[in-house]
C-alpha cells in the first residue's frame, strides 16, 4: 500500500464546511494532512465534520481583515493553504449594490491575499509550502452581470502569478484551480425554482441554462477539484507554479 503523502502537513481550507472546500479538505485528509476547517454552518453539522476528519474548525469572518487574522492565529502555522471561500451576486453594473461589491472583493480576493501574507513566513522557514487558490472559469473569461465576481477571480489569478514568482526559490508553489459549474447541493437546489420560473424540464435547465457554456455538458464533481488540489501538493508538482488550471469542460477553450 502506498504511504500517505501529506502526513505531518497542516492544511487550512477556507470555505470548507460544504461544497468544493469540503471535498478538498476530505481529499487532503485522505493523504494524511492535518486539516483545519473554516466556514459557516450549523454547530452540530460542523462538529460532525470535525469528527469525521479529525479536524479543528476555526471561526472567522473572512470579509473583514480582523476575521482573517483571527482565523490564521487560530489555525497556527500552515503548510498547505487553500483559499476557497467566496460568494456571488448577480446584477447589472449600474444596479450593483456597492456593499455587495465590497464584500465580494473582500471575501474572494482580499481574504486570499491576507491568508497568504500570514501563511508565507512559516512556509519560507520550512522550505516547503503549497498555496492553492480556488478561482473559476471566470478568472479567464467573463459573463454579464457578475462584475464583482469576475473582477475578484481575475485578481486572484494575478495574485497567484505574483506569489509564484516571489516564492519560486523557497520551495513554495502557488496555483489556481479554475472550475466551471460544479455539482454541489447549492447548484442542485436551484434547479426546481429555475424549472418553475422558466417553464423548463430538469434536463432543459441543466443543459440549456447551467451547462450552456460547458461543451462536455457535464458538471465538474467536487471530488475532481479535491484530487487536483492533492496533486498540486505532490513533489511531482514542484515545478507547477503560477498555473491557472482549467476544470471547466472546455468552457474557456472557445
Amino acid at each position: 500500500m502506498c504511504s500517505m503523502i501529506l502526513v505531518g502537513k497542516r492544511a487550512l481550507v477556507t470555505g470548507s464546511t460544504s461544497g468544493i472546500g469540503l471535498a478538498i479538505a476530505r481529499a487532503l485528509k485522505s493523504e494524511g494532512a492535518e486539516v483545519v476547517l473554516s466556514g459557516f454552518g450549523e454547530a452540530e453539522a460542523i462538529a460532525a465534520l470535525c469528527a469525521e476528519l479529525s479536524a479543528r474548525h476555526v471561526p472567522g469572518d473572512l470579509s473583514r481583515r480582523e476575521g482573517v487574522e483571527a482565523l490564521m492565529a487560530g489555525a497556527g502555522p500552515v503548510d498547505i493553504l487553500v483559499n476557497n471561500a467566496g460568494m456571488q451576486h448577480v446584477a447589472p453594473v449600474e444596479e450593483f449594490p456597492v456593499d455587495k461589491w465590497d464584500t465580494i472583493i473582500a471575501l474572494n480576493l482580499t481574504a486570499a491575499f491576507d491568508c497568504c501574507r500570514l501563511a508565507i513566513p512559516h512556509m519560507k522557514r520550512a522550505g516547503w509550502g503549497r498555496i492553492v487558490n480556488t478561482a473559476s472559469a471566470h478568472s479567464l473569461t467573463a459573463s454579464p452581470f457578475k462584475s464583482a465576481y469576475v473582477a475578484a477571480k481575475h485578481g486572484l489569478a494575478g495574485l497567484t502569478k505574483t506569489l509564484a514568482l516571489e516564492l519560486a526559490t523557497h520551495g513554495v508553489t502557488a496555483n489556481c484551480i479554475s472550475p466551471g459549474y460544479v455539482w454541489t447541493p447549492l447548484v442542485e437546489n436551484q434547479i426546481p425554482d429555475t424549472m418553475q420560473a422558466r417553464k423548463m424540464t430538469r434536463e432543459q435547465v441543466i443543459n440549456d441554462i447551467l451547462l450552456a457554456k460547458q461543451p462536455t455538458k457535464r458538471f465538474v464533481q467536487p471530488g475532481d477539484v479535491g484530487a487536483m488540489a492533492v496533486f498540486l501538493c505532490r513533489e511531482e508538482a514542484a515545478n507547477i507554479t503560477g498555473a491557472n488550471i482549467s476544470m471547466d469542460g472546455g468552457w474557456t477553450a472557445e
